[in-house]
């Protein structure tokens, strides 16, 4: 059995990613402990967020007081839902978590049926749950847990625990460091084959990157630059050099992991089921209907359209796969040319992209469901067309002219 750990900010993101699951009918809730229920015996997200808001409250100052975890058997376990309960449960005690409020949900969007949990880090007097060596006590809960229920092992386990990925604040200070939490994390988390194509999922947490290319002395020298954005898409604040945030995020580094993915995805190409969720969600007559329909299932499409609404561009970040791709990788019917013509062309009743420009509006599809900030701790935010400033640090700051010694 192998357990994943993620800890976030919203606590109704991850329950109402679980529930949305409940409504499609790929999950269930199985359990719950120390929430309020319905008079009818049952529990709602409402029901819910009441018993999380004394602990929220008394929060002192931990940043990412929730805690959504999944377990997963392995594969040829045939596990009934009242076993299920019962580790989930004993996972939580032995974790140090049986007294905090908590779901259980059984999920079925897979082949492998598995629970998801969703608590907090933050006991009711606001002081945080031990989590010291977490990981190595989750595997240990795990090892026990298998002997005890006669589970099959795992073969291959990988270390799990992770912080959620926030999007940056640029409000919030401290560029250098909410960059960083995003950036080092997405290239070691997803697959992707390009610049273009990393840029696009650092879209998504409202970061954008630029590469620079400059010849000196006649040496050409590559780099990579970082920078915030706004709620508009749009570049704010100084740029980071990839050298003060981590080698692993660096052009060279990039460039070889781009090599690396390649090769992966050719051995592991992309899942059917992503196909056949994109190529259902062409069949909606609206763009906004395509969109949302892939936000159900955990695909971002990020649209690259011109000023006069021609789609020539459409990158799919997939948090199922973690793979990001563009469309014509799949097939020419997945292609930008295809989208174009399905949804290039903007009705009489729908705003122009300028008008949207001119008024505010996003010209891309924004609003990623609620409920995937927890679990994939994203939110999407329009694809920038930011003009990127000559000096891509940031502006360039005058210096003064010193003057010399005054005489008279």
């Amino acid at each position: 059995m192998v357990a994943k750990i993620t800890s976030g900010a919203s606590v109704y993101g991850a329950l109402y990613y679980n529930y949305e699951k409940a409504d499609k009918d790929k999950a269930r809730i199985l359990a719950w402990n120390r929430i309020m229920e319905r008079s009818d015996g049952t529990v709602g997200i409402a029901e819910c967020m009441r018993s999380f808001e004394p602990y929220l409250a008394a929060n002192r100052r931990t940043e990412k007081p929730v805690i959504h975890l999944s377990l997963n058997p392995h594969p040829d376990d045939i596990l009934s839902d009242e076993q299920l309960e019962l580790i989930g449960r004993e996972y939580m005690e032995q974790l140090g978590y049986g007294d905090q409020p908590y779901m259980i949900f059984r999920h079925d969007d897979n082949s492998r049926p598995h629970i998801h949990i969703v608590s907090l880090r933050i006991d009711e007097n606001g002081k945080k749950i031990n989590d010291y060596r977490e990981w190595e006590r989750s595997m240990r809960i795990c090892r026990s847990l298998e002997q005890k229920y006669g589970l099959n092992r795992a073969k291959k386990e990988e270390r799990s625990v992770s912080s959620a990925m926030t999007p940056v604040d640029y409000r919030r200070g401290d560029l250098k460091h909410q960059i960083a939490n995003v950036v080092k994390p997405a290239a070691r988390s997803y697959r992707f084959s390009s610049f273009k194509e990393f840029k696009a999922l650092l879209g998504l947490f409202n970061v954008t990157m630029e590469v620079i290319h400059r010849k000196i002395d006649g040496k050409v020298y590559n780099g990579v630059v970082y920078a915030a954005m706004d709620e508009r898409g749009k570049r704010t604040g100084v740029g980071i050099k990839s050298s003060d945030i981590d080698r692993s995020v660096g052009y060279d580094a990039l460039r070889k992991t781009f090599l690396r993915n390649r090769v992966r995805m050719k051995k592991s190409p992309i899942p059917e089921s992503t196909r056949e969720a994109i190529r259902t969600a062409m069949c909606r007559e609206s763009r906004e209907g395509f969109v949302r329909e892939l936000y159900g299932r955990g695909i971002v499409p990020v649209i690259w359209e011109n000023d006069k609404g021609t789609i020539y561009g459409v990158t799919y970040i997939d948090h199922n796969s973690r793979t990001v791709f563009k469309g014509s990788a799949i097939g020419k019917e997945f292609s930008a040319s295809v989208l174009n013509r399905l949804y290039g062309v903007l009705s009489v009743s729908e705003p122009s992209v300028k008008d949207r420009q001119e008024h505010g509006i996003p010209t891309m599809e924004t609003g990623l469901a609620t409920g995937l900030l927890d679990i994939f701790s994203v939110e999407s935010y329009p694809y920038p067309y930011e003009n990127i400033p000559e000096f891509p640090y940031g502006k360039k700051k005058k210096k003064r002219k010193r003057r010399g010694p005054h005489i008279g």
